[in-house]
């Protein structure tokens, strides 16, 4: 599949998780069904906190091929594999996010959503960026699941967003009772 269909589908995720996150009222966006789960509001910061960095890391990947400085070198123990499988793989049930990933900075969902609907100009940016490149070659390790390239990087980016699009999904079906 070609870099550009897999941004649309990225992007698809992204208008879809959007959507899921319309029409919440404050205290709706920071209810939690448990002390120890997230709110709506952390949810979306996480999904643009490891959105940018994922991004970044690609960036930074781009930067060291481009340079004969590669951001990971080694055998690409994912290649060939489809990000649902590497993630069945490679992730613990309940997984914690990487410490850079979790919700930190808070302040209102409204934020957030702004800052994950500018994420798409980076991606854009990115495909750009990558032309002329082969996305295969251009490698940047997930924290948990190891070495990704780019193809990988932006499956990964659809299902992290549908998975926690499932997550606000359950807390508003909560909300509803």
């Amino acid at each position: 599949m070609k870099l550009v269909q897999l941004i649309e589908k990225v992007e698809h995720a992204r208008e879809n998780f959007l959507n899921a996150c319309s029409g919440i009222t404050r205290e709706q966006a920071n209810y939690k069904i448990s002390p120890d789960e997230w709110s709506i509001t952390d949810i979306a910061e996480h999904i643009v906190r490891a959105e940018w960095g994922g991004v970044s890391g690609i960036w930074n990947a781009i930067d060291g091929f481009l340079h004969n400085e590669p951001a990971w070198s080694g055998e690409n123990i994912n290649q060939g594999l489809s990000i649902e499988t590497i993630v069945e793989r490679t992730w613990q049930p309940h997984q914690p996010a990487p410490e850079p990933a979790r919700p930190q900075w808070g302040g209102p969902l409204e934020f957030w959503l702004i800052c994950l609907k500018n994420c798409k100009i980076t991606l854009a940016e990115t495909a750009r960026k990558m032309e002329g490149l082969d996305p295969e070659q251009i490698i940047y390790p997930h924290p948990i699941s190891g070495p990704l390239h780019v193809y990988q990087r932006m499956e990964f980016l659809r299902y992290h967003m549908e998975r926690h699009q499932r997550q606000i999904e359950k807390i508003k079906a909560h909300l509803a009772r």
